[in-house]
């Protein structure tokens, strides 16, 4: 049950970022990569989490925080202009994944079943995204830019926050 309820939780976030993002052309494949990731990573941060905790510990909200002000600054630069935003799946999903990783290490320590979680974590991560994208497609309508635009700002906050709290 802790493991199902961890996969869970791990792909809540993927709803935040992917209803932010309406113009996504292939919803089905992005979600599809989107859960093979959450798979994927949580596979590689229990078999691998011992030799690479030292780096995720010091480096991971970095590369987080970085990924995460590239993707607020891309939707603040384009809110104006009247082309599509075009984000790459392959950047979207691995960023919208990438904290299952170090999550995955950490729940490798507390000797959580790992094929219960990883596939929780992919279910639930294909289900989440896809949903989120096909509410997006449709909240387009309603909201316009404006959602681009205070995702924008919210992603460099979230940021912000992860690189500040590095600091810290």
């Amino acid at each position: 049950m802790q493991g199902i309820l961890a996969g869970i939780l791990t792909s809540v976030d993927v709803i935040g970022l992917y209803v932010l993002i309406p113009n996504i052309r292939y919803r089905l494949l992005l979600s599809v990569w989107t859960a093979a990731l959450h798979m994927l990573f949580p596979l590689l941060g229990f078999e691998l989490g011992s030799y690479l905790v030292r780096f995720l510990l010091e480096w991971g909200q970095w590369i987080s925080g970085i990924l995460l002000f590239c993707i607020g600054l891309h939707l603040l630069l384009f809110s104006h202009k009247d082309e599509k935003v075009t984000i790459s799946p392959v950047l979207l999903a691995v960023t919208a994944s990438l904290d299952t990783f170090s999550v995955s290490v950490s729940f490798g320590m507390l000797n959580l079943e790992k094929t219960i979680f990883i596939i929780s974590a992919g279910m639930s991560a294909l289900i989440c995204s896809y949903g989120a994208l096909v509410i997006a497609r449709r909240s387009q309508v309603f909201f316009g830019k404006k959602i681009q635009i205070i995702a924008g700002i919210i992603f460099i906050i979230m940021s912000i926050l992860a690189i500040q709290q590095k600091v810290n």
